[in-house]
């Protein structure tokens, strides 16, 4: 697949609702209770379109959490008019879009050409495949899987590391409270893309405004290298 897709979902009108996750459009509806999430489930579930498109429906006691595709390369035309009809059916129902709230967290697991072992993650985890080499969870409550290949010169210093993707307004306040927390920045080379942090152990994490606030694809398939 193309760019042209999640490209064009950035700049299309009246879908404001959603964030362009690494995982495709989500968009997240505040509500009074589960019952209510339920109901709201149910019309969203019956909105023109929505039958056999594989979005993903979960539901909590406030919120309900749309995504329209599990992988962004997946994100074509008609998810525009998908995310359109979903929000029009939850402002219809009194849900309240939440862009705070929508996020995605990836595991990331460098590995070079030769030791790119995915389909062990899909075994050992129970995942199943979106893409040649990521595993995603088919129920979808864990995170996806993705296996970043690493050039040959390039050294492995953390082989594994989790990418949090969040709305491109609100990477400022989620950076503000991982340092605040005891975080700091290790690398910023890539910003506004995203930018790595670590935990006081060395441990690494990215906060990722791209896709949603890119204006180019950074280096790497699906994310931070």
């Amino acid at each position: 697949m193309s760019e042209q897709g999640w490209h064009g979902f950035l700049a299309a009108d009246g879908v404001d609702d959603w964030v362009v996750l690494h995982g495709g459009a989500t968009a997240v509806f505040r509500v009074g209770s589960l019952a209510e999430a339920a109901r709201v489930a149910e019309a969203i579930a019956k909105a023109p379109g929505i039958a056999g498109a594989g979005v993903l429906l979960t539901l909590a006691d406030t919120r309900v959490t749309v995504r329209l595709s599990r992988d962004i390369w997946n994100l074509e035309p008609r998810h525009l008019q998908l995310a359109r009809a979903v929000s029009a059916v939850a402002r219809k129902h009194g849900a309240v879009p939440d862009r705070a709230a929508v996020q995605e967290v990836q595991v990331a697991i460098a590995a070079k050409r030769d030791a790119i072992d995915v389909g062990f993650w899909r075994a050992v985890l129970g995942y199943s495949a979106m893409a040649d080499d990521n595993a995603v969870d088919p129920l979808g409550h864990g995170s996806t899987v993705w296996v970043q290949e690493l050039d040959e010169a390039k050294p492995l210093r953390h082989a594994m590391h989790i990418d949090v993707s969040v709305a491109r307004e609100h990477v400022k306040a989620r950076l503000e409270a991982a340092i605040a927390a005891g975080g700091r920045i290790v690398d910023e080379s890539h910003a506004p893309s995203h930018w790595t942090l670590a935990d006081r152990a060395g441990n690494r994490v990215c906060i990722c405004a791209w896709p949603d606030g890119a204006t180019h694809r950074p280096q790497g398939r699906d994310g931070p290298v």
